[in-house]
């Protein structure tokens, strides 16, 4: 028998479980399992993995912590009503939004809570350890899909908090947000010496994908960008949580560093963000960019990228948390460089091209595939 038709029950553990993403991530789960829907903008459903012995959607298991309290069914239904998930999916797979909403736990630090921070980590960490054990898994993967948070000195965030409660619990760790997360200095030891794979941060899906592709088309035809420029309009809880200048510099920070990287140097301009709440879930990025051609004659190239925040980040979600679980299974661990495909800043060393960060991807591909004593 495969190892993908064997593969172990696997956790699925997110942080922010209520959130937009989440919903749509356990929404799409059920449906591309059911037959419902095809699983489009899945890279681990494509030939690249066939063979690589990855846990199946079927066997996922899905869980969280969040601070809000709104059910996943009603959550989905909201989302279905502004265009976010197929009118009548949430009904059609009532059962697994309610199964998932039973295994969400409350997060913190809430306003008001006194609990030490190694209290907060013990006690998700515990959450973890008991998921795990009650729904007989072999592993569980934590993937951060929380709402941006601003970077400010002082205590660990709640990002990191989470990130340590997995380290804590033995469960890999992916940072899908650009929050700090294992990057908090304190959190450096623990993760190297944890023997634990992990992967991040923040999310590559709509105008910094483009930027991955357009960036190093100027480099090799020896075009010389002048500069780049550019706005991003979102609503949703992203949108307001962007709308503080802390958690958007957070969030310019992968953008920058993706043209810095593939033009050998950051171009003039700046991106903003821009909080429109009307816009739900949509978000629309725009880019100016100019350049010069041969003998100096001066040009413009200007894109447009109009999308569905949840909707491109989900399957993503997807891939990670079964890639992430196989490489887990596989024995590797610290960084997972060659997930660099799926991040604006990604964790280790790696390049920023995308089309070469797919061929590291297609090559971890490989690697994961199981050995002959693995399949029997």
């Amino acid at each position: 028998m495969s190892a993908s038709l064997s593969a172990p029950r696997v956790g699925v553990w997110l942080v922010g479980a209520r959130g937009s993403v989440a919903t749509t991530v356990i929404a799409g789960c059920a449906a591309v399992t059911a037959g419902l829907h095809a699983p489009t903008g899945m890279v681990t459903e494509t030939d690249v993995f066939t063979g690589s012995g990855l846990p199946a959607l079927s066997s996922l298991v899905f869980g969280g912590h969040d601070t809000v309290d709104c059910p996943l069914p009603k959550r989905a239904e909201a989302l279905a009503a502004g265009g976010v998930l197929p009118h009548g999916l949430p009904s059609a797979i009532a059962a697994e939004l309610e199964a998932a909403d039973r295994e969400i736990r409350p997060g913190g630090p809430t306003p008001g809570d006194t609990r030490a921070p190694d209290e907060l980590i013990d006690a998700f960490a515990a959450d973890l350890r008991d998921f795990v054990r009650r729904r007989g898994l072999d592993r569980a993967v934590v993937v951060n899909v929380a709402s941006t948070e601003p970077v400010r000195p002082g205590a660990m965030p709640p990002s990191s908090l989470y990130a340590a409660a997995a380290l804590r619990a033995g469960c890999p760790y992916v940072n899908f947000t650009p929050s700090t997360g294992l990057h908090h200095p304190e959190l450096t030891a623990p993760a190297e010496s944890s023997g634990l794979p992990y992967a991040g941060r923040d999310g590559k899906t709509g105008q910094t994908l483009l930027r991955s592709v357009l960036g190093p088309m100027f480099a090799q035809r020896a075009l010389s960008v002048r500069a780049w420029s550019g706005t991003n309009l979102l609503g949703g809880g992203d949108g307001a949580a962007l709308a503080d200048p802390a958690a958007a510099a957070a969030k310019n920070a992968g953008k920058e560093r993706v043209l810095a990287d593939t033009l050998g140097a950051a171009p003039d301009g700046e991106t903003h963000i821009d909080d429109v709440p009307v816009l739900g879930d949509w978000k629309t990025a725009w880019d100016h960019i100019a350049f010069d051609g041969f003998l100096g004659t001066r040009m413009v190239l200007q894109t447009t990228w109009q999308g569905c925040d949840s909707a491109l980040a989900a399957p993503l979600v997807l891939d990670l948390a079964r890639i992430t679980a196989r490489a887990h299974e596989a024995g590797l661990s610290g960084p997972l460089s060659e997930l660099g495909f799926y991040f604006k800043d990604p964790v280790g060393d790696g390049p920023s091209s995308l089309g070469e960060q797919y061929a590291a991807l297609a090559d971890l591909a490989t690697r994961l595939r199981p050995l002959p004593e693995e399949t029997r």
